[in-house]
């Protein structure tokens, strides 16, 4: 049994000593210009007593297949935001911005729920999954969704989260993997995002421990589920005094099915084959589904993924596919273009879900996850940074909270505190290479960051909690939504106009025409290309 210890960092080795990487980077600042960056924010549209909206995905946003920016999720009623990639902090949030406020001025009397978690939802059979039209691809989307309702209820199918898109400048993996030739660059590259990824693994429950913003659901959550979890109860709402993010809980966006999937993220290679094998394993629990119902399909396949979006997971590697092309196949063709970090609840307090302090932190933490060793990872240390993640997900907050550090035979428990802090001293190193003498934003996200470590009560979570437990969840999400839907609609846009945003909205509907209309095969046909497991 492992005993609980308070070491200081000289004692036991907290994280990698990336001092000879840091060295490196202040002597090769460049390095980092022009790192690259996307946002995806999903969000459920509301009417005004905080119930899921029953209408259509609205016309006048445009052709959810199509569109460039603004298109749906899951549910018809649930948006989803996209900017394009950008290298700019500013743009980059003032074109996720702009979307906001376009939207919000098409929407009428809806407005735009704030959390991650849903609201009070007596049942989960009125969420509709998202339509997309009658085309081969509209149709194929629109299954996959069905399959999803039908595998695991649409309620955890509607928990909504931002996804953060991030790459690094060429010129610092020609730096960092010292690689020459550029036949072996994609490989190099490839290695240097799954040591990312690794490390990611082992450290990134500072994302929920800093920005879960969903320690609290409603009680109606719980109706059909089970759990050992022993929630306290107050005006409507169930939570647990000290956790971050139920989001990433069981309870939340998150599979049983896929607990005992052995995905590798060691080496690119191994990652693919472990994903098409998940994606073409049959499932005995989904074949029992059944694949259609009359002439209504059910799912795509009854294989454990109907296809390699249904993996959950807290990072993914990615390359941009073409058309009809898996990701997994992409990612064999040209390696790892960038990676999609995907542990962040909606920040409640932006009314666009995210904000710059959390972008600029990403920003240092994921090039540290660059720098820092990361030795390959086998089952039994996947275990060990799956239960850190756990016990900061239900309980980061606790006083006196542990974590695992070092995985193997010479495992010990460490506060989290210490560890967060020595992370922040290599985080300030790191933001002192981004900041000039005027503006010092990247070392003034350090300064208050760090300082939620020992004072928990400024993390996300915990200010949330107190809201919640002061007006109930419902009240407190309402007067927020009302309050951005208010800001939204009265600001300017920036970096946009009403006209090009308009004109796309024009242009995604004659997208879509043009693809129902040059459809040349059956959808049966359609879907044994593309539905059959891939």
């Amino acid at each position: 049994m492992l005993t609980h210890y308070c070491f200081s960092e000289r004692e036991v080795n907290l994280i990698p000593d990336v001092s000879q990487m840091l060295s490196w980077l202040e002597a090769n600042p460049n390095v980092l210009q022009g790192i690259r960056r996307g946002i995806e924010r999903e969000t459920l549209r509301i009417t005004a007593d905080g119930g899921l909206a029953m209408t259509d995905h609205p016309k006048s946003l445009g052709a959810a297949l199509t569109h460039q920016w603004i298109t749906t999720d899951f549910a018809e009623a649930m948006l989803e935001f996209i900017t394009p990639v950008n290298t700019s902090i500013d743009h980059l949030l003032d074109f996720l911005r702009d979307l906001h406020r376009y939207s919000t001025r098409q929407l009428g009397e809806e407005t735009l729920w704030p959390l991650s978690m849903p609201s009070d939802l007596q049942t989960q059979h009125n969420i509709e999954p998202a339509k997309y039209g009658a085309s081969n691809l509209g149709r194929f989307k629109n299954i996959y969704r069905a399959g999803l309702k039908n595998r695991y209820g649409a309620l955890m199918q509607i928990i909504s989260g931002v996804h953060y898109n991030f790459s690094l400048p060429t010129a610092f993996w020609q730096h960092r993997t010292d690689y020459i030739d550029e036949k072996n660059s994609n490989a190099e590259i490839s290695a240097g995002y799954f040591r990312l990824i690794r490390n990611y693994h082992r450290f990134g429950w500072l994302i929920p421990y800093l920005f879960g913003a969903s320690p609290a659901i409603c009680s109606s959550f719980l109706n059909d589920k089970k759990t050992s979890l022993v929630f306290e109860r107050k005006n409507g709402s169930c939570y647990l005094p000290y956790a971050t993010s139920l989001r990433l809980s069981d309870l939340g966006y998150s599979n049983k099915s896929q607990h005992n999937l052995a995905i590798s993220f060691n080496d690119l290679t191994s990652y693919v084959d472990s994903i098409k094998w998940a994606v073409c394993l049959p499932s005995k629990e989904f074949s029992a589904l059944g694949l259609k119902k009359g002439e209504d399909y059910l799912q795509l396949n009854t294989n454990l993924l109907q296809t390699e979006n249904e993996l959950y997971a807290p990072i993914r590697p990615k390359r941009v596919s073409k058309a009809g092309e898996a990701p997994s196949d992409a990612l064999l063709r040209g390696g790892v273009e960038y990676i999609e970090v995907r542990s962040l609840d909606i920040n409640p307090f932006s009314p666009i879900g995210i904000d710059a302090t959390q972008v600029r932190f990403l920003d240092l933490f994921l090039i540290w996850c660059a720098l820092a060793d990361a030795p390959t990872m086998n089952n039994n240390q996947l275990v060990y940074t799956g239960k850190n993640w756990q016990r900061v997900i239900l309980a980061g907050r606790k006083p006196g909270q542990t974590l695992f550090v070092g995985w193997d035979s010479d495992t010990k428990e460490a506060p989290l505190s210490e560890i967060g802090k020595a992370l922040f001293n290599d985080l300030r190193r790191i933001a002192s290479l981004f900041d000039h003498k005027q503006r010092q934003e990247y070392q003034q996200v350090c300064d208050e960051l760090v300082s939620y470590f020992d004072d928990p009560t400024l993390t996300f979570s915990a200010r949330v909690l107190q809201e919640i437990q002061q007006k109930g969840i419902n009240e407190f999400a309402l007067s927020l939504a009302e309050r951005h839907r208010h800001t939204l609609k009265n600001e300017s846009f920036r970096v946009m106009s009403e006209k090009q945003l308009s004109d796309e909205r024009e242009a995604s509907w004659q997208r879509q025409y043009e693809l129902e209309r040059t459809d040349t095969l059956s959808f049966a046909q359609y879907l044994s290309l593309h539905g059959g497991g891939r």
